[in-house]
């Protein structure tokens, strides 16, 4: 009767499938819960996702990184509730629906009906939910999908007005006109973690524009980026601490930086006078554009140390209307707003009415009317990086508007010391990255000029009164309407006709139009997704704050920042502790994946043809993490050969002797004393891989965690280990050697599928439940490392030994000798020989020699020459470098010695120098009948020269080979005994005749005749031989 059942042997997606059903049908996740202290929480936050495309290769990405920790710290006797979360309102959304119903504009919408088109919108938050959760079940990530936070539900938005009455009642929410990056397309502003999302090169037409004093005929050179502000110019604005200067270029008199003349002037110029910047202030100019009409004075110079002297003329024109410094410029110096441009983007009037202010054909036609007019001195054409919205693509707009704002500069230095109490990885992106971004951080614009969201739950009145409202049931108690909860619907435009009276005239008042930044919705994930205050008090408590959060590097300004902003506020603290940045999910050759280059890799079919496991592993394995990642299909090919495919042949091997053998290692105990060394090795080995792994999760480092996995496996146990021990096995009495390895292999693969188990959850489940019997390797401990078993000395031992085997092999390839042919001697430093001990019978196995030698001195049967590596040579010694190479080939065994301990010191034309390894070329050659391999300050000598003996024992360990591979084509059991039938010429069967009985007891075979023309023939050796083989009858 079998002991343990084979691995599956159908495709993996069948497996894979099996698995599933089986967690499904346990509810995998419910149980890892509930098998934990409930007291004893790993809190963990999912950023919520837009639901309404279809998942790609980066979601998976980002699943796998937190599934690995949720798991690692469910194995480690933690309670992790998790659960989806979806972003569900927004532009993402609206733009989708408005494509869908080929609208261009708001006002198509407003057309429509607000009501019906949030009725559209509310459809398709979901469009793709089921594909979500295919992926999220498909990579067997344990995350609740059925029980999401819905960020359109109205139990989460009662949430964010509870949090916005807070930051009202504090003084910290107010209205104001201020300039603001702004969508034409979508028609509402975004804030300035939005505008950091979308950045790209554009080619745009500057221009250098002359702008002429009012009482000289001199010209104020100015350089702008946007020719269409021009319309708008009400003034100029210097740095009052630089140095201007008139000058005189080509007749014309001109003032420009002095520092940027020599750049911006294109023909030789005469200084005529030199000022400060603040000696120019108040000087007045002609309007540039004599097309609108101001209401105070303008049209003069200013002073700002904003301006700077990196580019342009130093000089900058001032249009408040379209930027945040010249706003400030014109409040500073009570200057007028000229605004010709609509919020749909179009000149509302002037000489380019209805035309849009971005397009370039505008661009051409005003540098057109600049030339016409003698106002423009040149034009130049630049690439740079330029503001576009983040959803739609469109350029931005900066432009003076109303919006509502939370003063977060009101409590910025508790944001930035929040900030410090939190743990990133990488560090650099918190302490530098994010940490400058605060350093510089505005007011947050949370208000949206638009319909699907969380309404903004602020009413005004007439006479000035401001009210926010933070729940249901305070809006109930206020409304002048009769409302009944159960139909409220807290979206517009439902909410738009409840009016409240007010408390100081008495008049109703009207909620304000606006909706709330969708990355309010996302900040206030941690109170909203538990309905809290209103709810879940006591569940709120012992979820908050995070331990861990990941997203991508992209959240830094997004989720990362408004989860900060508004915890630190409502909370007095970071809503997490530890937080995990991934970078960017590129291709092969480094691009960026796009549908339109062709290069997106699509998750599903990948899951179906490689499987869960080594589409995970890789992920984590290629790179780490916070650096940008190369998706290679080659590399999951390479992650299945280098560690699934050896961690399943031990597997298979062990099952497959085990069951033949009828033993099962749970049925008895060797103390760790009794074990063979071997055995002890690769425990000390194993339980050393215990402690780096789980240091490598403490430190969020999966790419550590892999890489230690898989140095493990296919070197330490497959490569090393199970290949040492393969006769232990074949042995026929259960002795204690034989029990131990049985043992020692058992425990290793049982503790190594809880060591995959967070990232490869599918194979550690099978090796888990197959060898154990168990319910579920996610439902046990993740292992201890014991550090008794820890042997530093026994795993150097083995290392110098693996070591000199590794070098023995190469110089076999180098001298071009079968692992199968002997050798008579290898020749190693005595220096190392009682380190080596009893282990010298490893060496002379695995380099098939006959006798390692131990000499004093190698350079007996090598050739070393000393020259100068003249790279670092020629500068240490300068004009004694030929003295130097002179030395070098004279020099004594003794400054060898020195030179190889680093304390050489020599005299050179009465010049001293010390000498270090890093000043000499040494050359090592090997002497005739020997090959000689080095590696780092070790060297291994083969003896090459093979006598006949040797070369039949050669030829008959060649036979063995090949005989064992027909058994195995054959397909007969390892324990079948055959007899072999052999046909060649006469010298074949002299070479191999004193080696019959090697030949038997290697192959199992009972006898070996010689017989004539066999058709099966092979060549071993250069010998053309025919073998024929029969299964002996029991």
């Amino acid at each position: 009767m079998k002991k343990f059942k084979e691995l599956d042997t159908r495709s993996v997606n069948e497996v894979d499938n099996d698995i599933l059903k089986y967690w499904d049908s346990i509810d995998i996740l419910k149980r890892s819960i509930e098998t934990r202290n409930e007291k004893d929480n790993f809190v963990f936050y999912d950023g919520p996702i837009y639901a309404n495309a279809m998942p790609g290769l980066h979601h998976l990405y980002g699943k796998n990184i937190k599934d690995a920790f949720c798991k690692y710290y469910t194995m480690n006797g933690k309670r992790v509730l998790r659960k989806i979360g979806l972003d569900t309102h927004g532009l993402p959304i609206e733009v989708n629906v408005e494509k869908k119903l080929g609208f261009h504009s708001k006002l198509d919408i407003e057309n429509f009906g607000i009501d019906k088109f949030n009725l559209e919108c509310k459809k398709a938050t979901d469009t793709n939910v089921s594909d979500v959760c295919r992926l999220t079940h498909m990579m067997g990530q344990f995350i609740d999908t059925k029980n999401p936070y819905i960020t359109c539900s109205n139990d989460y938005i009662e949430s964010e007005w509870w949090i916005l009455k807070k930051f009202a009642d504090a003084g910290l929410l107010y209205h104001t006109n201020k300039v603001l990056p702004y969508c034409t397309r979508c028609g509402t502003e975004l804030s300035a973690n939005e505008v950091a999302q979308e950045y790209k090169e554009i080619s745009v037409n500057t221009v250098y524009v002359k702008f002429k004093l009012k009482k000289e005929d001199t010209y104020v050179l100015v350089w702008t980026t946007t020719p269409w502000t021009l319309i708008a110019n009400v003034a100029l604005c210097v740095n009052p601490e630089e140095e201007y200067i008139k000058v005189k270029s080509d007749g014309v008199n001109y003032i420009v930086a002095s520092m940027l003349a020599d750049k911006v002037l294109t023909s030789e110029y005469e200084i005529i006078e030199t000022y400060k910047g603040k000696d120019l202030e108040y000087l007045e100019y002609e309007q540039l554009i004599p097309e609108l009409s101001v209401d105070k004075k303008a049209f003069y110079i200013t002073c700002d140390t904003y301006v700077t002297m990196t580019d342009g003329t130093g000089i900058v024109h001032i249009a408040p209307a379209f930027g945040v410094d010249d706003s400030n410029v014109a409040k500073k110096y009570d200057l007028p707003v000229l605004n010709p441009v609509g919020t749909d983007g179009k000149y509302k009037e002037g000489p380019w009415k209805d035309r849009i202010v971005y397009e370039s054909e505008l661009e051409i036609d005003i540098i057109k009317y600049l030339a016409g007019n003698n106002l423009l001195y040149k034009k130049e054409k630049i690439k740079h990086n330029y503001p576009h919205c983040w959803r739609c693509k469109t350029p931005l707009l900066y432009y003076a508007k109303p919006a509502w704002y939370i003063k977060t500069t009101a409590y910025k230095d508790k944001i930035i010391e929040a900030n410090k109490k939190v743990n990133w990885y990488p560090n650099f992106v918190g302490e530098k990255r994010f940490a400058n971004w605060l350093e510089n951080l505005v007011d947050w614009c949370i208000s949206r000029n638009r319909y699907w969201g969380a309404p903004l739950p602020v009413w005004t009145c007439e006479c000035g009164h401001i009210h926010t409202v933070g729940s249901i049931d305070e809006l109930i108690e206020l409304s002048i309407e009769k409302l009944d909860r159960d139909e409220i619907d807290l979206h517009r435009p439902y909410v738009d006709n409840i009016h409240i009276k007010c408390s100081k005239c008495g008049k109703p008042m009207t909620r304000v139009k606006d909706v709330l930044d969708v990355w309010f919705d996302s900040g206030s994930m941690p109170y909203a997704q538990y309905h809290y205050p209103f709810e879940n008090k006591e569940l709120f408590k012992n979820q908050f704050p995070a331990d861990f959060i990941s997203e991508g590097i992209d959240q830094t300004r997004g989720w990362f920042y408004v989860l900060l902003v508004i915890s630190t506020f409502i909370s007095g603290q970071s809503a997490f502790k530890n937080v995990l940045v991934n970078d960017l999910l590129l291709d092969a050759e480094g691009k960026k994946m796009s549908k339109s280059k062709g290069n997106v890799i699509e998750p599903f079919s990948t899951l179906e043809k490689y499987g869960a496991d080594i589409v995970r592993f890789y992920l984590l394995y290629v790179s780490p993490v916070w650096t940008p990642l190369k998706f290679d299909m080659k590399g999951l090919s390479e992650v299945h050969s280098k560690f699934f495919n050896p961690l399943k042949n031990t597997y298979n091997f062990f099952v497959m002797y085990a069951n033949t053998d009828g033993v099962d290692p749970r049925e008895y105990s060797v103390d760790f004393k009794d074990r063979d060394e071997i055995d002890r090795w690769l425990l000390s080995k194993y339980n050393r891989l215990i402690k780096n792994v789980v240091n490598s999760f403490n430190e969020y480092d999966l790419n550590k965690v892999t890489k230690y996995l898989s140095e493990f496996v296919s070197e330490d146990l497959s490569n090393w280990y199970i290949r040492r021990n393969r006769k232990r096995f074949w042995g026929s009495a259960l002795d204690i050697s034989k029990k131990s390895v049985y043992l020692t292999t058992y425990e290793v693969l049982v503790g190594l599928s809880k060591l995959l188990a967070p990232i490869s959850p599918f194979l550690s489940e099978e090796i888990y439940r197959n060898l154990t019997g168990l319910e579920s390797v996610h439902l046990a401990d993740y292992p201890v490392c014991n550090s008794e078993y820890i042997d530093k000395e026994l795993e150097n031992r083995m290392d110098l030994v693996i070591g000199f085997i590794s070098m023995g092999r190469n110089s076999r390839d180098e001298a071009k000798i079968k692992v199968r042919q002997p050798i008579q001697d290898v020749i190693i430093d005595s220096k190392y020989k009682n380190i080596i001990g009893d282990m010298e019978e490893l060496i002379k196995e695995e380099l098939n020699v006959k006798e390692v030698k131990y000499i004093d001195d190698m350079s007996e049967y090598m050739n070393i020459s000393y020259r100068p590596n003249y790279r670092e040579a020629g500068k240490y010694f300068g004009s004694d470098i030929k003295a130097f190479a002179d030395y070098l080939n004279n020099i004594t065994s003794d400054d060898i010695s020195k030179l190889n301990n680093g304390n050489l010191k020599i005299k050179l034309n009465e010049n001293e120098y010390d000498v270090t390894l890093n000043l000499v070329d040494v050359r090592i050659s090997s002497k005739d009948g020997y090959d000689v391999v080095t590696s780092d300050d070790k060297a291994i000598i083969l003896n090459t020269d093979l006598t006949y003996d040797l070369i039949c024992e050669g030829l008959a360990r060649e036979t063995v080979s090949k005989i064992q591979q027909i058994r195995k084509n054959n397909g007969y059991d390892i324990v079948d005994r055959i007899n072999i039938y052999y046909s060649s010429n006469d010298e074949y069967a002299k070479n191999i005749s004193n080696y019959i009985d090697f030949i038997k007891d290697e192959t199992l075979a009972i006898n070996v005749n010689r017989e004539d023309n066999i058709d099966t023939e092979i060549s071993i050796n250069d010998y053309v031989v025919g073998i024929r083989l029969e299964v002996v009858k029991k």
